[in-house]
């Protein structure tokens, strides 16, 4: 089941993806309440989902080719409170990034080829004891923090690469969206495409640079996957620079092709009290499988990054945007 959120500038609406259709869900206007309500009811999300399709339908290719009055929206947010969304990820879990980061990693530290940077290491401890057997607590990965909700760009958005940043890259990979309940307890809502935008120009100085590097606006979407199965998902990331693919790699997430099961990364960034605090959303992105920096693309204004995962709806697709450079310092005044 496929679900979409959409405003008319005016009005929101959630709408269930049935091509070539869109079909809008009485009583609700955001994917944030349908979770709640669920919650409320004890009544299985794509239960809901069904009670309330309310018969009102749009074309979706017009909406999806932006010729409707009606924009695509990021498809779960908490617009009114966006620090009530949490945006995180979870790097290392792929065998295509760990390479990438080793040579990312040997270039900054000097290091040889031959020797062991602490990314790969830890991809290694992941391999390992990543996969625990159920009930049973894995090693813990990588997790970083990417900032609330007001970081969020929707679909065909800009990705902007701020003024202070050296760099702005795309990683295409799974986002995986989460609730808490009001007893503390976490529930997945569902899956997304998702463009977790870093600057691998900083992270490379220095593995250290990583937190601030991930500091960056992101995107997911378009549409909200519920009940998507995660084991084996081929997927392909494009750039295109003037309407010309530029570099585009086929790539795979799921279980299969990681290092860590997802019930060992949720439980490493669940366990933390501060992120089961009732009515918080939750995006976590899930590590990607390979980057155009990883072969020396450099992204520029006006750029398009296109992702998809099969079984995951349509494209991810957002332009960049580059900010002029900051040229001078922020100053904080006393108060005193």
């Amino acid at each position: 089941m496929r679900l979409v959120q959409l405003t008319d500038g005016n009005l929101r609406g959630v709408a269930l993806v049935d091509e070539p259709h869109l079909v809008f869900l009485a009583e609700v206007t955001s994917v944030f309440q349908l979770a709640r309500r669920s919650l409320t009811q004890k009544v299985p999300l794509t239960e809901l989902v069904t009670s309330l399709v309310a018969g009102d339908r749009i074309l979706y290719d017009e909406v999806y080719q932006q010729n409707s009055v009606w924009k695509l929206l990021t498809p779960v947010d908490t617009p009114r409170a966006p620090q009530m969304t949490l945006v995180s990820g979870t790097g290392l879990t792929h065998l295509g990034s760990a390479r990438e980061r080793q040579a990312m990693h040997v270039e900054s530290s000097k290091k040889s080829e031959a020797e062991m940077t602490d990314s790969m290491r830890m991809f290694e401890w992941g391999r390992a004891k990543g996969r625990p057997a159920a009930g049973e607590i894995g090693v813990a990965p990588e997790w970083f923090y990417k900032g609330d909700g007001s970081i969020i760009r929707a679909p065909f958005a800009p990705l902007t690469i701020p003024g202070h940043a050296e760099d702005g890259g795309e990683e295409g990979e799974v986002a995986a969206i989460y609730i808490i309940d009001d007893s503390g307890e976490p529930h997945r809502i569902g899956m997304c495409n998702g463009n977790e935008f870093s600057d691998h120009v900083f992270e490379r100085r220095n593995y250290l640079n990583l937190a601030g590097s991930k500091l960056r606006v992101c995107s997911f979407g378009p549409e909200l996957i519920l009940g998507a199965g995660f084991a084996d998902i081929p997927g392909k990331v494009r750039i295109l620079r003037n309407g010309v693919s530029i570099w585009q790699k086929d790539i795979r997430t799921g279980e299969d092709n990681m290092c860590h099961s997802l019930a060992n990364l949720e439980h490493h960034h669940f366990k933390f009290a501060g992120h089961r605090q009732p009515d918080m959303l939750h995006v976590h992105f899930l590590g990607a499988d390979a980057l155009s920096f990883g072969d020396n693309i450099r992204l520029v204004a006006g750029d398009t990054a296109e992702i998809s995962f099969a079984g995951f709806g349509r494209p991810l697709i957002n332009t960049i945007a580059v900010d002029e450079t900051m040229a001078s310092a922020i100053r904080v005044q006393s108060m005193a």
